[in-house]
This record gives C-alpha cells, structure tokens and sequence, in this order.
C-alpha cells in the first residue's frame, strides 16, 4: 500500500507525476481536473521560487552586517584608544563616553611553597633532588626554582651560609661536583619576578 509522501520534494515529484499521468491518459481518470492540480503545483512553485531568493538575500545581508560590524568594533577600538590618551591625566573622563579607566596593573605575588624535597639518587660527587610543586592558589605562577645548599664544617659546628648551586624550570634537578664527606643541606625555592618562595624543607645528605 502506497504512502503519500511528507518531504517536500517527494510531494513535488509525485504531484509532477500525477500531472502528467493524467495528461496522457485523462479518459481514465474524469473525476480530476488537471488545471487544478497545475495552478497549485505553479503557486506552490512561484512561492518556493520566493523564498528561495528570500535566502539568499538574507544570507548576502547577514554577510554584509557581519562586515559591517567587524568595521564598526575597530573604528571603536580605535577610537577608545586615542580617547585613553587624551584623558590620560584624568582618565575618569572615559566614564563621559561610556568607557572606564583601565585598571591598575597588579603586583605579582612570590610563589607558593615548595614542598617534600628529597634526595632521588646520589653518585660520586653528583645528587638528584626532587620536590613538590607549590600547592595551587598558595602564590602567584612559577617561573622557576633555585637550590641551595650549606655544609657543616669537617670538625662540626654551625652550618655556613646558604650559597644557590643550581636551577631548574622543572621539580627536579641533577646537581655534578658536590663536596663528599661532609654533612650538607640542601632546600629549595621557588621563585618568578615577584619574589621567592619560602624555602622547602630541609634533606641532609652525606656523599
């Protein structure tokens, strides 16, 4: 059993079928009257046709209005730009054109913490540490890390002074030529253009 059709096209194929179907062989079929069928088969048409152009037009103007903004944010960029230099000693004046002053830059914050840092492997007179990164949102962005270290002296007593003997872009560094038989200490920082890190803990090591 024959289904009448719902998409378009397949309406208008049949309707195109039926027309000529009843042109050729109308002693068949008296009951239609075939001008019918092709006055609304030409109205349909003739509306198609319309909206069809209706489209396209629609589609030259939205790329015409896409243009036209893309001109229009520049022209504006611009001339927000000028306007920033010409009120620069009293920028509130922006507010006047609906704009704002920029806001100040802000200061960047020393970084967070280095944590956990401890020895991952030692050789002769060379040492590989490893350590934590900051824990997120404790400081501002790493730029990278510096290491430390201090000796006892061979008879014991105090240790020296911190002396920075490597850095590292990564949580982890390979150091070469460190002193053997001695006590040592080693820590690391983090640092970027707003300062350093406190220091990490401590790991004593003994090459």
């Amino acid at each position: 059993m024959p289904t009448f059709p719902t998409k378009e096209a397949e309406v208008v194929a049949l309707v195109e079928a039926m027309i000529a179907g009843y042109t050729a062989h109308g002693a068949d079929f008296p009951s239609v009257t075939v001008a019918d069928l092709q006055t609304a088969l030409s109205n349909y048409q003739t509306d198609k046709q319309a909206q069809d152009d209706a489209k396209a037009q629609a589609q030259i103007a939205t790329v015409t209005k896409t243009d036209n903004l893309d001109a229009l944010k520049e022209l504006m960029r611009n001339d927000l730009k000028v306007s920033e230099v010409d009120v620069v000693d009293d920028p509130e004046k922006l507010t006047q054109i609906g704009w704002a002053p920029k806001a100040p830059p802000q200061p960047v914050v020393a970084p967070g913490q280095p944590t956990n840092l401890h020895p991952t492997a030692e050789g002769q007179g060379m040492l590989w540490l490893a350590w934590d990164r900051p824990a997120s949102g404790s400081g501002g962005p790493v730029r990278n890390y510096i290491v430390e270290r201090r000796e006892q002296p061979a008879g014991g007593g105090e240790f020296g002074t911190w002396s920075i003997v490597g850095s590292a872009l990564n949580n982890d560094i390979s150091l070469t030529d460190q002193p053997r038989g001695i006590q040592m200490e080693y820590r690391a920082k983090a640092t970027n253009i707003g300062g350093e890190s406190m220091p990490s803990n401590t790991a004593a090591v003994v090459l």
